[in-house]
């Protein structure tokens, strides 16, 4: 039973410490869409989505208004396109096509950003996984909602290089296409090792075709709710600490739990997950940053920054994973620079680096998100960090991601502002020794020892 101290618990957390739910997320599945007829796959694709989505955005508002939760974003995320329009594409162009079906469906039911405009090619690429990649670049300058997500590793399979290389060209020409809004596309797409098949957040959902044809997931935020609770602890041990951010992640993901299940009952869909994960946005007191400050730090990236997210990560799994039937997604603390303003703040004052950001990634739930580098970086350079990033969730059988923004024209010093939950963020430098003849040998990095299991 919820007593009413849990209640007016909960309402201050909405109210003064930015606790909302950050998606509600449908999954659809596109496979019946699949066509040899291009034309008709669109048709199949747009009406597909509109029927099982267009209650999706006045659901959200209606459990918003009714349960006094904020729900800030509403999306959608597909099969992989590159699986449905394998039969009908015969160019990139074509792909593109397809974008264009998902941009105007996502426009006319109202949702923020449609994902899975996605290529799974961890052990190899089909001539279709390849149009589609090289698509993405067009896709996401023509497109406002789309979002792009490609995976190139995972531990039971290796990491494919071919992909990786691929990828760091892919990142510098969507760069390109989009420099005249300070390369915005890039931030619509991530480069994945291990990628779940049920991640409610962008830019890396998709719809796993291990899902059923349609499914609700619910994505929880709570940085300011577990900041908050930790300034009641200053200076109380470990222990103390730790219990702290346990019970406050039990609480903030069962008000992602109740979202769900009601979510679920209005659309009769099935629920799916809830992802307890705390993702920060520019907003004051919003910031993964700055509970690593309040855990003891000067800035984000102090030595003991590592050590005091893994304790982050993990107490957030193991109170959230109590609160709810069904926790998957990413789960844990993201740790995006341009979202986070705790992180923009640690960059500036120069504790932050991107080989810190690296080490970070090691525990923490994602890997290196929103990062923006100069915009004369090398597509080798870009595709050596995806591979380093790759490999530590390889090794470490983690999800692990890669969304870089190399800014054309800017340079180390400078900022670019995305605006709205992007944030802005500075410009951070770069490596500049060459990894080209590492990058360029092709092929594929084997699976770790500790991948066969079977």
């Amino acid at each position: 039973m919820i007593n009413i101290f849990e209640v007016a618990e909960t309402n201050e957390m909405i109210e003064k410490e930015n606790l909302d739910v950050r998606t509600i997320t449908l999954g659809i599945s596109l496979l019946d869409c699949i066509d040899a007829d291009l034309k008709l796959v669109n048709e199949k694709i747009y009406h597909k989505i509109y029927d099982a989505a267009k209650d999706l955005v006045a659901t959200g508002e209606y459990i918003s208004g009714e349960y006094g939760i904020p729900i800030v974003n509403k999306r959608i995320s597909v099969t992989p396109v590159s699986l449905i329009g394998g039969a009908a594409c015969r160019t990139p162009e074509d792909f593109v096509s397809i974008a264009n079906t998902l941009d105007k469906v996502a426009h006319e039911v109202g949702v923020n950003f449609i994902g899975g405009y996605s290529a799974l090619v961890s052990k190899g690429m089909t001539k279709a996984d390849e149009m589609l990649i090289r698509s993405i670049p067009k896709a996401l300058s023509v497109t406002e909602r789309v979002c792009s997500s490609v995976n190139v590793g995972s531990t039971k399979t290796g990491i494919n290089m071919d992909a990786v290389k691929l990828m760091g060209e892919v990142i510098l020409q969507t760069a390109e296409e989009t420099k005249e809004a300070d390369s915005l596309g890039c931030a619509k797409l991530v480069v994945f090792c291990n990628a779940p098949d049920d991640n409610p957040f962008m830019a890396g959902a998709f719809h796993g075709v291990t899902e059923a044809d349609k499914v609700i997931n619910v994505g929880v935020s709570g940085p300011g709710v577990v900041k908050t609770a930790l300034e009641k602890v200053r200076g109380e041990n470990f222990e103390v600490l730790c219990e702290t951010i346990k019970k406050t992640a039990f609480k903030v993901t069962r008000v992602g739990q109740l979202v769900a299940k009601e979510a679920s009952r209005c659309l009769n869909v099935p629920f799916g997950i809830v992802d307890l994960s705390l993702a920060p946005t520019p907003a004051i007191g919003d910031s993964v940053a700055d509970i690593l400050c309040e855990i003891g730090l000067e800035h984000a990236g102090a030595p003991g920054t590592t050590a005091a997210l893994a304790l982050l990560n993990d107490q957030v799994k193991k109170g959230g994973v109590m609160a709810s039937s069904y926790v998957g997604g990413l789960s844990g603390a993201f740790i995006p620079v341009s979202e986070d303003q705790g992180m923009i703040d640690a960059v500036t004052a120069g504790a932050l680096t991107l080989e810190k950001l690296e080490a970070m990634t090691c525990v923490c739930s994602v890997g290196l998100d929103m990062i923006a580098i100069p915009g004369d970086t090398s597509a080798a350079t870009i595709s050596g960090i995806i591979a380093d990033e790759m490999a530590i969730g390889m090794v470490n059988q983690k999800t692990t991601a890669v969304r870089l923004i190399p800014v054309i024209g800017k340079g180390v010093g400078e900022t670019v502002e995305f605006g709205g939950l992007l944030g802005y963020a500075p410009i951070m430098p770069v490596n500049r020794f060459s990894c080209e003849a590492f990058v360029n040998r092709g092929g594929r990095i084997p699976a770790p020892i500790h991948s066969f299991k079977n």
